[in-house]
């Protein structure tokens, strides 16, 4: 696959161990911590429903600390993935990879430091859960890589994002139930929302230099099918919640997820990049609108 001839941008190779640290708290985009929330708030989802309402303290840290450090990965391998085709989209030209800051040596070493920082953490709670943070790994290695053969890499994103869900059960349970699998899919056709919106951002120079996304799958159709998406993911949720013996406000919170996603079609009504971006972003508040419904349920009728 060929890109478009573009002016190669001299490396800037940072002067001194800050300015790499600080190249590397960049590439890991920790600045941008939109991804962390994206992935935290499913985690949190498994792990209430598994704890009923009391997660043990101890597991709940474990998870966000291993989100952070997981999702910080997730954008190393990512930048590397992307190293030949960043610095000819706008919108991340001065990512450290694309402008030379940070070699792609470098970024595979961060990938791999941070995995290992997590697996250790991992190894704190139960073999089940262990293995399936096997899988986690490699879904992570996985996914920036298949847009090049895919134009629904964001499969195997929503897969690597949910995979928290059963590894939050069997943490807390040692066991996976039905439900959390209909979770999980929940949370892997969000990540088809969110990221077909993020998609429809860089639409125009995707199609330029050849990257597959839902946004360029859907074309015209994009805000019906994101449309039809929400409302197939809001259903879930909700069943999740009647066989989770949940009740009138967790249903409320998912009523103010559905108002939320009623907004982000709103943004999307013109397609224009920066609205799609905020659309994007505004799915934080819908995954806690789920979360404090569902945290203030079992708080209030547990």
């Amino acid at each position: 696959m060929s890109v478009p001839e573009l002016k190669v941008q001299q490396p800037r190779r940072p002067a001194t161990w800050r300015d790499r640290l600080y190249s590397y708290y960049l590439l890991v985009r920790l600045h941008r911590p939109i991804g962390i929330f994206l992935l935290m708030w499913p985690a949190l989802w498994a792990l209430w429903l598994a704890g009923d309402g009391a997660p043990p303290w101890s597991v709940v840290l474990i998870f966000v600390l291993g989100v952070v450090l997981m999702r910080s990965a997730g954008c190393a391998i990512n930048d590397y993935a992307d190293r030949d085709f960043d610095g000819h989209v706008a919108r991340t030209s001065q990512r450290p990879l694309a402008t030379g800051e940070v070699t792609a040596k470098e970024a595979v070493g961060v990938f791999v430091v941070l995995c290992l920082l997590a697996f250790a953490l991992v190894l704190q709670l139960n073999w089940q859960t262990v293995a399936l943070s096997v899988i986690a790994a490699l879904l992570t290695m996985i996914y920036p890589f298949m847009k090049r053969f895919t134009h629904v890499p964001q499969v195997f994103l929503g897969a690597a994002f949910g995979w928290a869900i059963p590894m939050a059960f069997t943490a807390v349970t040692g066991m996976i139930p039905f439900y959390a699998w209909v979770l999980f899919a929940a949370t892997l056709i969000w990540a088809l929302i969110y990221d077909t919106q993020y998609a429809m951002v860089d639409r125009e120079d995707d199609l330029k230099i050849g990257i597959k996304s839902t946004a360029i799958l859907f074309g015209r159709w994009d805000r019906l099918i994101v449309a039809v998406l929400q409302l197939l993911m809001l259903g879930m949720l909700y069943w999740v919640g009647q066989e989770a013996g949940r009740g009138l406000p967790y249903n409320l919170g998912l009523l103010a997820a559905a108002v939320l996603a009623v907004y982000q079609q709103y943004l999307i009504r013109n397609r224009e990049p920066a609205l799609c971006f905020q659309a994007f972003l505004n799915n934080n508040y819908f995954g806690m609108a789920v979360f404090i419904g569902l945290m203030l349920d079992y708080a209030l009728l547990h």
